[in-house]
């Protein structure tokens, strides 16, 4: 028998929090068509159930591999896919064009390597917009030269403005953006299209939707504010981490547990080891008091995490022993709040999903 570790996939869930975005963007000033977010594997759920799953109401794909989007085509995904980091090299030019991939373009020698790729066809693109995040995107220092490049080019074809917000989630908002944003976007007509809007700004500013949003860890039932839980946003978990329990020690007052021994009992205490350690995926740095659930209740864990195993309380748990059931997260305990207790996010959780870690689809 395997070990009994597993995650459980609802694509239920992934669709429901895809139309929680639709809803979200039906109060913005203008209808907004919703890209679903699917880089990094989907978040560790795996791209190709995800994209099945969402293949007939998703309006398009965003991810960053050129492969992956090139196995989405073979899949038959006929919906627009872009590329969040555009291509790196002049060969990737022709594959977007031949796969009809959208890339976003974050620095001159990209449209220059557009020009030179001398395609049959205009080559759809976003253009994105260095509004204050300062990791890609062009700066309106920039723009000037964009201009003219872009008049030179007759290999662009349709074009879109594009930013990241930084602080959608947190106290400075994105008015501070938007601001900068509308005065950069000064250089281009006004019916260019735009897209701005990520999970955060989704939830919390669905004025900032345009005509493209970006949903990405609402998606997976993860929520991007550290004070708002996933389920008060109507977000239902899609990763459910579970496992059982594979022995019980009793260890009495001053004994510790784990490598290092990290924790050390103040009462006599029982405890559960759990088949499931940091490599499958579970963060080595949650400390000991973790949340765990366990047959159901709520626990905590103990002691450091090793790489196959670990443990934790089942001292006022009388009725849990050897095989009783454990979530690490998912149904019944947020991502986020393991997370938050790992001193990590839920993105984080998902994509450090090991691939020894048999995964179920309900």
């Amino acid at each position: 028998m395997p070990r009994p570790i597993q995650a459980r996939i609802d694509l239920s869930a992934l669709r429901h929090n895809y139309h929680v975005a639709r809803r979200r963007l039906a109060t913005a000033p203008r209808p907004a068509k919703v890209w679903a977010v699917v880089k990094a594997d989907a978040y560790g759920h795996g791209l190709p159930r995800a994209a099945t799953a969402l293949a007939d109401v998703a309006d398009g794909f965003a991810l960053l591999e050129l492969e992956a989007a090139v196995a989405l085509r073979d899949a038959g995904i006929r919906q627009p896919i872009l590329l969040l980091e555009g291509f790196f090299e002049p060969d990737d030019v022709t594959v977007c064009a031949q796969y009809g991939l959208i890339p976003c373009i974050h620095r001159s020698e990209q449209l220059q390597m557009i020009r030179a790729a001398a395609l049959p066809l205009r080559l759809p693109i976003y253009l994105k917009l260095n509004t204050g995040m300062n990791r890609l995107g062009f700066t309106p220092a920039q723009l000037p030269a964009v201009h003219r490049e872009l008049a030179a080019s007759t290999a662009i074809g349709a074009l879109t403005l594009m930013a990241h917000f930084a602080e959608a989630d947190g106290g400075r908002g994105v008015d501070w953006q938007l601001e900068r944003f509308a005065a950069m976007r000064a250089g281009w007509p006004e019916d260019t299209p735009v897209s701005l809007a990520n999970s955060a700004a989704i939830l919390h500013h669905p004025h900032t939707a345009h005509d493209w949003a970006r949903p990405g860890i609402m998606l997976y039932g993860g929520s991007p504010f550290a004070d708002i839980s996933a389920a008060s946003l109507d977000l239902k978990p899609v990763m459910t981490l579970h496992s059982k329990i594979m022995a019980v020690q009793e260890i009495g007052v001053g004994e510790r547990v784990g490598y290092g021994g990290t924790f050390a009992a103040q009462r006599p205490t029982r405890l559960g080891i759990v088949a499931c350690g940091y490599a499958d995926g579970y963060p080595r740095h949650a400390p000991s008091g973790t949340p765990i659930l366990v047959a159901g209740r709520r626990s905590a864990t103990l002691g450091r995490v090793s790489m196959d195993m670990l443990a934790c309380d089942l001292t006022d748990l009388p009725e849990a022993g050897v095989d009783s059931p454990v979530v690490l997260w998912g149904e019944g305990l947020p991502a986020d709040e393991v997370a938050a207790a790992a001193g990590t996010v839920s993105y984080e959780l998902f994509c450090a999903l090991a691939r020894r870690v048999p995964v179920v689809e309900v």
